[in-house]
């Protein structure tokens, strides 16, 4: 026999929950209270089903859904009922927190009914709020700041939430009747999800495949679709170095317009991001540089339409938008951007230019990235994308890349399988070498088995300079999966589900030599019923160095092949207790001698959420014959919040490789949502070498910003 046939079974689609938002007749006050006359006249959905970790069993955390609309918001209210209201889990109360072990409600909608793409929404019991965009059933960016408003309010029996989203701050297809829509609620302290739709175990949230069905929205309108954001800013900076201070005023513009409701155009002047939160400091042990995300709100939205490729995390991304107005880790003008976002159909463009100014390493730059996809069919999406320009404003650059995805929620009834693949070429001024990349994924991700097997190439030419690629000149084979039972209740009742986990990562350079593999296992991970977190790991793993590997100031690695096993023990307690705490310890051989690296944090909760305090740090202690090093890093978030919308955080960091003490102070004011005003303060310190007296800090650098940025709207 030549061949044989492999039949692959798809359920019948099940049809999907429907709701209908019942038109505004009268007026709502956003307070949280769900007490106006017109809640009673809502769409409603009765109540949500357990999805985990019990799917379909009663609960006695009833849930009811309420669904209003006009021709310019859609309202939604929400009833939390909890038998033990006391006890309702709360951490936060900023915006973007870490709402993980809070009491939530998550919402998602696909206002474009393609199924892939759409919006989340959430918001805690103190009306913390946190926004995304959704770029497919396993792809979220929760860096997206929409405009939108939620209240909530403590009841005698649980709590209720209140939210606004205008149809001004969402893209969707005009005229449609109905999108897709789910609902999740959150018990942190039961480690329980309960949602209206996609109720299995291996059905995800934002998997907008399972997503029911919306209607009643085909009167939402955008108005005239402008939105007009202009700032202005006065900024003191005092260089200490150089005995220099200076203070100035700037200002600049945003305009967002959206000519139909399926195409948004988007332009900023003289942009500058004050108030961005500042990075995360990293220890890094590697040859290879780190990964930052890009927080920055002009580049954040509509990100998720350039999204690009399968399997490829942060290993490789074609258009990466930090490489614009960034340039080693200090900014570079920002003049004027462009950005052009459509969705019609089955047809997704995205575009994006950006010109830059002069700085002390780089000219004038012209940078362009565009992206389209289509949706071939309910489960293929094909794309292309390119970019051009280099961002020191002297080289030339150009990538073109092309890309496919078929995914399905329906495999073998209601398992998840996607395939995926991806090509892409650089030209211009490159290195001299093979100047193409191409790659693969097939994907398995579901509850009880999590498999994947990846294989990517990248040419020694491939340079993409408005991408990310710290490894060129690479081919990586990767693979392996978990096995995540769920014991039953009758045996290891303390357990709720094990993690047996095996990684393998082969990477060789084109002559098919090994560069490095690694080999991580997990013969003991467990989540525990009161929902504290244990694991012990092995990784074996091989390193090749061609060249010395300064790891740390003064610490040299000779070449040579150089393989060793490291070993990783980790605790930390449940998400939803007022305090948390957890630790984690690497240990081992390293190369030529050995490394521990110790990383700790503590998290307390105060006053319902009004005040957080978290304490991280890491500790890596290297013993080698080449010589002994250690490198600390420490970090401090304070966060004080008078209500969601005035908070005042603090984030200091110190890390022994720079010998920088840094601190990062921010008063945000949310006027009301798209108004606010930044108060930042960035001071610096640096430990001056050699000197005896380890807490010995001179002042290095303080700047002040007051920034008021106001959005109109018409």
């Amino acid at each position: 026999m030549i061949g044989s046939i492999v039949q692959v079974r798809f359920a019948a689609a099940e049809e999907p929950p429907v709701v209908r938002a019942a038109p505004l007749e009268g007026s709502i006050q956003l307070d949280g209270a769900l007490d106006e006359s017109v809640w009673r006249r809502a769409g409603m959905i009765d109540d949500l089903t357990q999805q985990d970790p019990c799917p379909g069993e009663v609960v006695p955390y009833t849930t009811r859904v309420l669904l209003i609309v006009d021709d310019q918001n859609l309202y939604v209210g929400v009833i939390c009922r909890d038998p033990e209201p006391s006890r309702i889990a709360i951490h936060t109360m900023q915006r973007d927190g870490n709402l993980f072990g809070d009491q939530r409600v998550t919402l998602v909608l696909d206002t474009f009914g393609d199924r892939r793409r759409g919006y989340f929404f959430e918001v805690n019991a103190a009306g913390a709020r946190l926004d995304g965009l959704i770029s497919g059933p396993t792809d979220v960016s929760d860096d997206w700041d929409g405009i939108w408003d939620a209240r909530t309010r403590r009841t005698s029996d649980g709590w209720t939430a209140e939210i606004r989203i205008p149809a001004r701050t969402l893209r969707f297809t005009p005229g449609v009747s109905a999108w897709g829509f789910n609902v999740e609620r959150r018990i942190a302290r039961e480690r329980m999800t309960l949602r209206w739709a996609g109720t299995t175990l291996d059905a995800r949230l934002v998997d907008l495949s399972v997503a029911g069905r919306l209607e009643g929205v085909g009167g939402l309108r955008q108005g005239n679709g402008l939105s007009i954001s202009p700032y202005g800013l006065a900024r003191r900076d005092a260089d200490f170095e150089i005995a220099h201070s200076s203070i100035q005023g700037d200002g600049g513009l945003d305009i967002l317009y959206n000519r139909t409701s399926d195409l948004t155009a988007m332009l900023t002047v003289n942009s500058d991001f004050a108030e961005t939160e500042v990075d995360t400091r990293q220890v890094n042990l590697t040859r290879f540089p780190l990964f930052f995300p890009e927080k920055r709100s002009f580049f954040v939205e509509g990100s998720n339409l350039f999204s690009f490729g399968s399997g490829l995390g942060v290993d490789f991304i074609p258009f990466f938008s930090r490489r614009i107005g960034l340039w080693g880790g200090r900014q570079v003008p920002l003049l004027a951007g462009i950005k052009g976002l459509s969705t019609a159909g089955r047809w997704s463009v995205a575009a994006l230019d950006a010109v830059t100014g002069k700085s002390a390493a780089t000219e004038d730059a012209n940078l362009f990235a565009g992206r389209v996809t289509c949706d071939v069919t309910d489960r293929l999406t094909v794309g292309a994308i390119s970019t051009e320009g280099d961002p020191d404003g002297v080289h030339q650059n150009t990538l073109v890349g092309v890309d496919a995805l078929w995914q399905t929620s329906s495999f073998r009834g209601n398992r998840n399988l996607a395939i995926g693949g991806w090509a892409a070429w650089t030209g211009g001024e490159t290195p001299e070498g093979r100047r193409a990349g191409w790659g693969m994924k097939l994907d398995y991700p579901n509850d009880l088995w999590d498999l994947f097997v990846i294989y990517k190439e990248f040419g020694d030419g491939l340079d993409p300079a408005l991408g990310f690629l710290p490894r060129p000149g690479t081919r990586w084979y990767q693979g392996g999966g978990a096995y995540q039972p769920r014991p039953d209740g009758r045996f290891l009742r303390w357990a709720r589900q094990f993690y047996f986990e095996t990684y393998l990562s082969y990477v060789e350079d084109l002559e098919g030599r090994a560069e490095s593999w690694r080999v991580f296992t997990a013969p003991f991970n467990a989540q525990t019923e009161s929902g504290e977190h244990i694991e012990a790991n092995a990784a074996p793993q091989f390193e090749r160095l061609d060249e010395p590997f300064e790891i740390a100031a003064g610490v040299e690695i000779p070449p040579g092949e150089y393989r060793f096993t490291r070993y990783r023990v980790e605790a930390q307690s449940s998400r939803h207790r007022p305090w948390r705490i957890g630790s984690t310890v690497w240990f081992g051989d390293f190369y030529t001698g050995s490394l521990t690296q110790w990383e700790s944090f503590a998290t307390v909760t105060a006053f319902h959420g009004h005040l957080q305090v978290e304490v991280e740090a890491e500790n890596d202690d290297g013993r080698l014959p080449e010589g002994d090093f250690i490198q600390r890093l420490w970090q401090l978030k304070l966060a004080e919040a008078i209500t969601p919308d005035f908070i005042v955080s603090n984030y200091v960091q110190y890390d022994s490789e720079s010998r920088n003490l840094g601190i990062n102070s921010r008063l945000r004011w949310t006027v009301r949502p798209g108004n606010d005003l930044y108060i930042v303060w960035n001071h610096g310190w640096e430990h001056p070498v050699g000197r005896e007296d380890r807490l010995a800090l001179l002042p290095v650098s303080d700047q002040i910003v007051v920034k008021l940025r106001w959005t109109l709207r018409s």
